[in-house]
Formats: C-alpha cells, structure tokens, sequence
C-alpha cells in the first residue's frame, strides 16, 4: 500500500491553479458539505476557529468522505494549525494531514523549522507515531521513507518584516509555497481593515510576483471576484475564492432582506413578560 498521493502538491509544482474555499466553520458536516462543493482545494482552519486536534480529525475524514458531482475532481485538504509549532505539527501530520499552512512566519529560520518539523530525522525533528492514521495505522509499510515527498508545506507572510525577508524564506529547502495574509498584512503596513489599499495592492503584486519567479507557488485568500482573477493573472496558484462563515452569513441576511416588505405588518404584538 503506497503513501496517498497529494494531487494537491502535485497540481502546484506543475503550475496548474487552484480555486480554493476557506472553511472556518469547525463542523465535520459543514467540512463535507464545502469538500463536495468542487472546490480544487479547502482550508481547514484552526487558527482562528473553535477547534482543535481531535475534532480536526473528524473534518479530515468528511472532506475524505465528500463526493463532488464531477467525481474526478476530489478535494484536497489544507489544514492551518494554530501556530508554526512543532508539536501541532506532529499531530496534525499523524492524524493525516498531508498540506499544512503554517502562520505568521516572519524569517528563513521560521520556515526551516516549519520543514523540520514535517520531516523524521536525520532530516528533521517529526517524532515515530507508530501506527498513526498517517500511515493507515501501520499498514504503509514505507510510510517513514516516503512520507514527505507526499507532504506540502506552505508558510504565510503577513506582516512588513516577512516580506522584507521574502527573498531567504524562498530560498528555503523543503517549501512548496508560501501565501500571503492580506488581513494581517494590511494592518502591517499601517491600514488596518483596507486590503485593498494601493500601497497593500502593490506589495501583493510584488509578493505573488517574486514567489513565482523563485519557483515557489504564490497563494492568497481574497473574496473579491475581480481582485481574485487579478491575483491568478499575476501568477497566483492557489487563491482562496470563498468563505464558508460569509455565505452563510451573508446569504441568511440576503434571504432575510428579500422579505423586508413583508416584515412588522404582519407580526402578532407581544405583550411584555413579567417576572
């Protein structure tokens, strides 16, 4: 039995772009839901959501689970741990994750050690799990020799500091790609909340250029359409087109808002409660 393959690593060595979702609702039945959607790829956040660990576990089997209606495109699973941290990087690589986006890493030295981690020594510091899911409980008898070539390891520059160090974190051996945090970034570099600034758009552009032209694979979230395509014609491999929370959000308030002219005339007055 070989080491699962990552189409997703595959897909962003050889280029090909990938349209992704960005779930921050912590639910198994929400993650096969979105894995079904036809997305190429989801992120499955722990960074700023309520889940941790063993509840990843569940959402990893459901995006397994997920049977888009085009069957020959599987989505693939992106998880963010909470930190770029050692420890919760074993364990979400025992559990089977296979793509990790490690956050708010700021120097070469960071993402070293974010490969490190994902690698079992002489190479790196991944501790022997045994039989973990990774390994199909045991049953990849190569898993220790094989498993990083199947394993992608993404880093998130979000801050002035990254990108003045873009040029050494790209020289990193082991990195697939980095991605760029608009939201963080933006408040970086002095606006707080506007993504969309001129100044916040130029050092995107100059980001998603400079990471391609090293090899690497560019990588954003960005909720905007038109902003999203200018992204992927800079050369951007995995753009984050969607959110969960916001459709969810936005499109109750948008159904909500539909009935406006039907609401109040029609509502039974309540008489206050006495207690």
């Amino acid at each position: 039995m070989p080491v699962p393959t990552n189409h997703f690593k595959r897909a962003l060595a050889a280029g090909v772009q990938q349209i992704g979702l960005w779930s921050t609702l912590p639910d198994p039945y929400v993650s096969e839901i979105v894995a079904g959607a036809g997305f190429d790829w989801v992120l499955l956040d722990t960074e700023h959501t309520p889940t941790d660990v063993p509840h990843m576990l569940h959402q990893l089997q459901a995006v397994s689970a997920a049977v888009p209606a085009d069957t020959a495109r599987r989505t693939s699973a992106v998880v963010r741990p909470d930190w770029n941290d050692t420890v919760l990087i074993k364990r979400y690589l025992d559990i089977g994750a296979q793509s990790l986006l490690l956050p708010f890493v700021q120097s070469a030295a960071e993402a070293q050690a974010a490969v490190r981690a994902t690698r079992y020594a002489p190479e790196g510091v991944r501790g022997m799990g045994g039989s973990v899911r990774a390994s199909n409980f045991g049953r990849i008898g190569d898993y220790v020799q094989r498993a990083q070539e199947e394993l992608c390891v993404l880093v998130q520059v979000e801050t002035r500091e990254a990108l003045d160090h873009l040029d050494e974190i790209l020289a990193v051996d082991g990195l697939d790609g980095v991605f760029i945090g608009p939201a963080d970034l933006s408040a970086s570099l002095g606006h707080p909340g506007d993504p969309g600034h001129p100044e916040v758009k130029s050092a995107i552009d100059d980001a998603i250029r400079c990471i391609r032209a090293s090899g690497k694979a560019p990588g954003i979230l960005m909720l905007d359409d038109t902003r999203a395509r200018e992204c992927l014609d800079l050369g951007a491999l995995f753009v984050a087109v969607a959110m969960d929370l916001q459709i969810l959000a936005r499109g109750a308030e948008a159904a909500a808002a539909r009935f406006d002219d039907r609401r109040g005339s029609n509502r039974v007055a309540q008489s206050p409660v006495a207690y």
